[in-house]
């Protein structure tokens, strides 16, 4: 709603139910930090990364953020003390939103996350690998970005039921992108699988990962 008189509004046409009211957030940019964390304390971060959602699930990844450095040494002191106060063992996601009036942290998922996928070819070390590392208390792998830009797009399920499986020779023809699918049967709105690119920019990663993530799905690049 825009004002109290709409909220008094809808409050009393539920009168019936219990209702949660939260503050309307003016968000610039959704955020996540994946760190992973041994039981001893001993915690590493992945850099910084940008999402974009669309109708409720995330559409594509994007590291590094496009963020200042003040915001992106905040999210990560954030998302580090976090981990430290949950006593966290193994990778947990921290989401943010960056509002005009600053940043808020949004979701935890204490697990492997969709915006670490990208650390499989841009990490020497995956989240999934120093997942298993912080569980089993072993020495944590570096976590520093290997491109200059890296891009995931998610393929998601339409409602031509296309099967992206049925059109992998087309997507792995596109050198340079990375296709992950999950052998799952398609409908809309499910996520099927992935495709991470790497580049020397932000605009080539992203054209060579909606390039591939089309071709998957039968269709031109949007």
């Amino acid at each position: 709603v825009d004002n109290q008189n709409d909220a008094l509004r809808v409050m009393a046409e539920q009168i019936d139910r219990d209702l949660m009211i939260e503050q309307f957030q003016p968000i610039v940019k959704e955020l996540v930090v994946v760190v992973a964390r041994r039981a001893g304390g001993n915690a590493r971060c992945y850099p910084v990364v940008e999402t974009t959602n669309t109708d409720g699930y995330c559409r594509e990844v994007r590291a590094p953020a496009a963020i200042g450095t003040r915001v992106k040494t905040d999210v990560m002191e954030t998302a580090r003390a976090i981990a430290a106060e949950l006593d966290a063992v193994g990778v947990i996601a921290v989401e943010f939103f960056l509002t005009t009036n600053g940043v808020i942290v949004n979701e935890l998922a204490a697990r492997p996350h969709n915006a670490g996928h990208l650390t499989l070819e841009n990490a020497p070390t995956s989240q999934f690998e120093n997942h298993v590392r912080a569980i089993l208390d072993l020495p944590l792998g570096p976590t520093h970005a290997l491109a200059k830009a890296s891009v995931t797009v998610n393929v998601i399920g339409g409602l031509d039921a296309v099967d992206p499986a049925d059109h992998l020779h087309e997507a792995l023809a596109i050198e340079g992108a990375s296709i992950h699918l999950y052998g799952k049967r398609p409908r809309p709105g499910r996520k099927l699988g992935h495709v991470t690119a790497l580049g020397d920019d932000m605009d080539q990663a992203r054209e060579l990962a909606r390039r591939a993530e089309a071709a998957l799905m039968n269709r031109r690049p949007s």
